[in-house]
């Protein structure tokens, strides 16, 4: 049996292997790798989901909606510095 991907849990927004917040910091690496030369198209991708993300979190605890939501999803996809 191989171990699960670290993807997200829906609509948790846990990861699927390690438990920690998606996208856990295997998961960047792995979506870093993934979209190489497409940073843009990553930080789309991401977008898109943190909206999911936060539309669900806010329905499973509307007392306390999702904070720093863009940190989590957006911050570190920024382009590395030369």
């Amino acid at each position: 049996m191989t171990a699960p991907e670290h993807s997200p849990v829906r609509p948790l927004w846990l990861c699927r292997r390690c438990a920690a917040p998606w996208p856990c910091g295997a998961a960047r690496v792995a979506l870093l790798a993934e979209y190489r030369g497409n940073r843009v198209g990553l930080a789309v991708y991401l977008a898109a989901l943190m909206t999911e993300a936060e539309d669900q979190l806010t329905k499973l605890t509307p007392a306390t909606p999702p904070a720093d939501m863009v940190n989590r999803f957006l911050s570190w996809v920024r382009a590395p510095r030369p």
